[in-house]
């Protein structure tokens, strides 16, 4: 499944419900990531400076957005791993590190693709809409 990652207006972000903000800020985290592996790979530093700081922030937002209350162990969980993935994303720029990108794209994804089934389920009317 290809992902982009297409900026959206903060107005377009808010008015989503929460589920799809989501997943929308784990398309956008890894679309971030793989184009700073394409940046590497054309040795553009600058694009991949930009697109680590993209991502770092982005996982910085998931991070503040999770619902410690709500989420339980869940919440406590995923905050472990958005600690870990933060720091870790500088090593892209220190070292041109495209397995550390790949780490996290892999990391992310099966995360995006829970959150993406509850998003359908929310959108079927199979369950009530979640706190981020």
């Amino acid at each position: 499944m290809a992902i982009n990652a297409t900026p959206m207006r903060s107005d377009e972000l808010l008015s989503l419900p929460p589920s799809r903000l989501v997943v929308t800020l784990y398309d956008e985290t890894i679309g971030s990531l793989r184009a700073a592996i394409e940046a590497i790979h054309r040795k553009d530093i600058e694009a991949r400076c930009n697109a680590v700081s993209i991502a770092s922030e982005l996982l910085a937002t998931l991070h503040l957005c999770l619902d410690h209350e709500q989420g339980g162990e869940v919440a406590e969980n995923l905050g472990r791993l958005y600690g870990f993935l933060i720091p870790r994303l500088q090593r892209i720029n220190i070292y041109n590190d495209v397995e550390t990108a790949e780490d996290a794209i892999r990391l992310l994804q099966p995360l995006r693709n829970s959150w993406h089934q509850l998003d359908c389920q929310i959108g079927d009317g199979n369950l009530a809409s979640p706190a981020a």
